[in-house]
């Protein structure tokens, strides 16, 4: 007979409920936002338009996004077997081991291809990479390293049946129970490895770690090398206006790998703190926040064409500039709430293709020359010709 904790870790049965509506919610919320991505860019397909790694990154991070939402998020105790007696547990011991399959192989996943963003925004705004570049020497292998990787370590606990009940959902732990050779009052595993566990836990921590230093690292090396390119702008006059709209646009591309940090830390460090640091109030934040990631990067990754169509519609508010864009609705609205007609098709904002901007290789077409000196020589030349 196993031994499951009845309350999943936060305390009472009212907060059992108040977590799990807070979840099914993020994680409602996490599969629109996901797949409205996916949805975005399978349209640039159909319709015959060119994509970039950076939009493939994102199909892949969004797509591993719906499955942990879903599967691990919003069905939640559902796929929980019954036994645990936690609220709503109507599942068995192959729906917990699927549910612990997709927790670790959509959450791993989703998190290599956070850290893969932040690469190739690096390698475009630091090293002037082309994406042309990034795709022949670094997408493929990407792609596979990140999914061959993540497999293989989901199959592991599946192999030795390691993925159980435990803290409101099934994740990577073992069973235990009464020991039916020991003394009673003493739990033994009866199923699961404690070995898998361990490796599998150390690995999990050690990833978000490493990519949450990785993210961060690179956000200031592209923050610092962007803020460069503009005091070097100040100093000298290039005489060429294509400069400053590749230095406009990297600093968008700056903001924009900010915000995706951003919604890492808000996504992964309540969860980090709630696996280390443990205790009820820890994990009653860590549930709520983490099913937010995939609505987070829809935020971040529509942000560009929502201020575009600010631009183009002065006063338009942020929140309408989503609606406006994210909607499906065959018509565009009238101030006054009626249907004007056919919703007007939008342009993707530039900023949304980072093949077009990186400042590394730009090329002058004169030599730089210092302000101060430019105007001495001005000055020098009025003197002599009066």
């Amino acid at each position: 007979m196993s031994t499951v904790d009845p309350f999943a870790c936060v305390g009472s049965v009212r907060n059992e409920l108040i977590v799990a509506i807070f979840q099914k919610t993020g994680a409602f919320l996490s599969i629109v936002g996901s797949s409205l991505i996916v949805s975005d860019v399978a349209k640039k397909v159909r319709n015959g338009k060119e994509t970039d790694p950076y939009q493939r990154i994102m199909v892949g991070l969004s797509t591993l996004d719906v499955l942990v939402s879903f599967f691990v998020l919003f069905l939640g105790t559902w796929m929980v077997p019954k036994e645990t007696g936690w609220l709503w547990a109507v599942g068995n011991t192959s729906s917990c081991s699927a549910q612990g399959f997709f927790a670790l192989f959509g959450g791993f996943g989703e998190l290599l291809y956070q850290a893969a963003i932040s690469l190739n925004i690096l390698l475009l705004i630091v090293f002037g990479w082309k994406q042309e570049r990034f795709s022949k020497k670094v997408e493929k292998p990407m792609h596979f390293i990140i999914i061959a990787f993540v497999l293989v370590l989901a199959i592991i606990p599946l192999a030795y049946e390691t993925y159980n009940p435990g803290c409101g959902q099934c994740n990577i732990t073992p069973l235990w129970g009464k020991c039916s050779t020991k003394d009673e009052g003493e739990l033994c595993i009866v199923r699961g490895n404690e070995q898998v566990f361990t490796v599998i836990l150390n690995i999990g921590g050690a990833s978000i770690l490493i990519v949450l230093i990785f993210c961060t690292v690179v956000m200031v090396w592209v923050y610092l090398h962007v803020r460069r390119q503009e005091m070097r702008n100040r100093r000298y006059n290039f005489g060429i206006s294509n400069n400053a709209d590749n230095h406009r646009e990297s600093r968008r591309i700056r903001k924009i790998l900010f915000l995706y940090t951003l919604s890492l830390y808000f996504a992964y460090l309540p969860f980090l703190l709630a696996v280390f640091i443990g205790g009820t109030i820890s994990q009653s934040i860590a549930d709520p926040l983490g099913p937010l990631l995939g609505f987070w990067n829809m935020l971040v990754y529509f942000l560009p064409n929502c201020l575009k169509y600010q631009r183009d519609h002065p006063g338009t508010w942020l929140v309408t500039a989503y609606f406006q864009v994210l909607r499906p609705a065959p018509c565009a609205w009238s101030p006054s709430g009626m249907c004007a007609g056919q919703k007007e098709e939008l342009e993707d904002a530039p900023e949304m293709n980072f093949a077009k901007f990186n400042t590394t290789n730009e090329q002058p077409a004169t030599i730089p020359v210092d302000s101060a000196t430019q105007n001495n020589d001005l000055e020098e030349s009025v003197n002599l010709k009066i």
